[in-house]
């Protein structure tokens, strides 16, 4: 499947849920979200369908469940063994601990768990949950369970969890040998909340880095993967060394790499993290449409992809869905 410039799409984006257990402020509102009706939710069967129309007709060859957050859908274990190709997930990590193994039987190849900080305090304010520790023990559950590399995403938030709040999570990581990506902030979560002239930077975090490791750019090529990456060794402790990385979406952004296509929970197919419109395949399913029917939609929406997501340019209008609802 190509879109109108060339681009492949291999990776499927499939959002589970839109429910999550925590509030993170970069991505919902503290109360009040506008969840989307559970009769419009995808059952298994629909997911299913969709995999296997992905990975047997279209080339998707990967494929990552995401929510809201995925751990909240009972069955994910049994998506997961119904799907043939590689598989991986982005989680909070709330109650990884007690499913880390079974996903792992079940073909999980991969897991990516959301953290922002390892101080408490900043955690909670961040999350408007007391809930670290949880999250510290899924990912010792994701390692003890063999889901190597386990990665951490962390979104960099100006005054909050930046400069030694950054550096403190780097360490960590690095001791636990989990792999770090930091990520700039995107115009995905509440209106108005973001705000382009104050975010922290690529740039900045990496100065912040270099303050306390030694980067070194990785020798693989990035391809169409969305973090660079870096190998990172301790100014302080020469054996503490790993790999960090920085997902510059808005200053450094990949598009003309891009090879994903994304399903929310309720089954529209979406060509961009950012796209305004969307194409509903729940809707062609539901009506009878056959694998060609939906495969002709699917083709259409990937089609119409854009060369880029917009977010510099002036006419650039926010998703009306926040990031929980859309699937990251």
């Amino acid at each position: 499947m190509t879109d109108k410039f060339g681009r492949t799409i291999r990776d499927l984006r499939f959002s589970l849920t839109d429910r999550c257990n925590l509030r993170c402020v970069y991505c919902m509102p503290e109360e009040g979200a506008d969840w989307i009706n559970r009769d419009d939710i995808l059952t298994d069967e629909e997911i299913i369908r969709l995999i296997r129309i992905a990975t047997s007709r279209l080339g998707i060859t990967m494929v990552r469940f995401t929510g809201g957050e995925p751990l909240l859908r009972k069955s994910l274990e049994k998506l997961i063994a119904a799907t043939p190709v590689s598989t991986a997930i982005t989680t909070n990590g709330l109650g990884l601990v007690h499913r880390a193994q079974s996903l792992k039987d079940a073909g999980l190849d991969r897991v990516t768990v959301s953290l922002d900080s390892v101080n408490p305090e900043v955690f909670s304010s961040l999350t408007r949950r007391d809930r670290l520790d949880d999250v510290l023990a899924g990912l010792d559950a994701a390692v003890a369970a063999g889901l190597h590399p386990v990665k951490v995403n962390s979104v960099v938030m100006p005054g909050v969890n930046d400069g030694d709040e950054l550096k403190e999570l780097a360490n960590y990581c690095l001791a636990k040998g989990l792999e770090l990506r930091f990520i700039e902030q995107m115009p995905l979560g509440p209106p108005a909340q973001w705000n382009r002239d104050i975010m922290v930077k690529r740039e900045d975090i990496l100065a912040t880095l270099e303050t306390e490791f030694e980067l070194v750019p990785a020798e693989t090529p990035r391809g169409s993967a969305p973090a660079e990456v870096w190998r990172a060794t301790s100014r302080k402790n020469s054996e503490l060394k790993g790999k960090i990385g920085v997902i510059a979406s808005v200053t450094q952004p990949f598009c003309g790499n891009c090879d994903r296509t994304r399903i929310t929970a309720d089954g529209a197919v979406r060509n961009c993290l950012f796209a305004n419109s969307e194409v509903s395949l729940r809707d062609v399913m539901r009506a009878g449409g056959t694998d060609d029917e939906v495969i002709a939609a699917w083709r259409q929406n990937t089609w119409a992809k854009l060369p880029g997501h917009g977010i510099d340019e002036p006419g650039f209008l926010q998703p009306k869905r926040n990031m929980s609802a859309i699937g990251g």
